[in-house]
């Protein structure tokens, strides 16, 4: 998020960089991208309208996006490696050929908006064998593709720690279950696992990151089946596979 970069000190993100991990634009004020009223932009635009006075939800939204570009630039030198919204949308952005032209324009290459839909145990329940089973089966839903414009979509797997540690409230326990289910299930099928996961989720729910742990020893014991990769080379290669 472009807010993160107005912090007087932000060793942290140029440490990340310089250990070569990839920076995406996730928009400047976490908002709505497929918003179409300026209420629905983010609820920071509610309390204080003032700051979008004038201005349609396009404008804002490519603003967000555009601002936060900048801010990578001009703070850490870098440009960003690609787009992922805020919240994810079921059927991406297929339905919105206005926001992939935007995108494109403004030099995007992938786009990672969907999150496919998927039917579990809900709050405080701890997910059975069909929550799991549905889970897996949601991972066929999660493969990247390429949009009629030319934009790749990059799916987030589901089940996000959100939804999962935060929203049902799961145990720990419960939501390495799944994750366990979901990359076995991708190994195995040779498939693309996309990890949906927030730091301020996961560092508070799993502080010694059993979850990164588990998924790594899981692509590790893979031999040559699997590898860790980032969603720049991944949309790379959905791209090449485009006829």
């Amino acid at each position: 998020m472009g807010q993160a970069l107005e912090q007087d000190n932000i060793e942290w993100l140029r440490e990340l960089v310089a250990e070569g991990h990839p920076v995406g634009n996730h928009t400047y004020d976490h908002v709505n991208v497929k918003a179409t009223k300026p209420e629905d932009l983010q609820f920071r635009f509610r309390r204080a309208p003032w700051l979008i006075e004038g201005k349609t939800p396009a404008a804002v939204i490519e603003e967000n996006i555009r601002l936060t570009s900048r801010a990578l630039k001009q703070r850490v030198g870098i440009e960003p490696a690609g787009f992922r919204t805020p919240g994810g949308y079921a059927t991406g952005l297929g339905d919105r050929v206005d926001l992939q032209e935007m995108l494109l324009k403004l030099g995007y290459r992938w786009v990672s908006s969907k999150y496919p839909p998927y039917r579990i145990a809900g709050l405080g329940q701890s997910p059975g064998p069909e929550d799991m089973k549905a889970l897996v089966e949601a991972q066929e839903q999660a493969q990247p593709f390429t949009y009629a414009s030319g934009l790749v979509e990059v799916p987030m797997s589901p089940i996000s720690d959100i939804s999962a540690l935060r929203s049902r409230r799961w145990p720990l326990e419960s939501y390495l279950d799944a994750l366990r289910a979901c990359v076995s299930s991708v190994i195995e099928r040779r498939a693309i696992y996309d990890l949906l996961a927030h730091p301020s989720c996961l560092t508070v729910a799993d502080p010694e990151f059993r979850a990164i742990d588990l998924i790594c020893d899981l692509v590790g014991a893979s031999g040559d089946r699997a590898t860790l990769s980032d969603l720049g080379t991944i949309a790379a290669r959905a791209a090449s596979h485009v006829h």
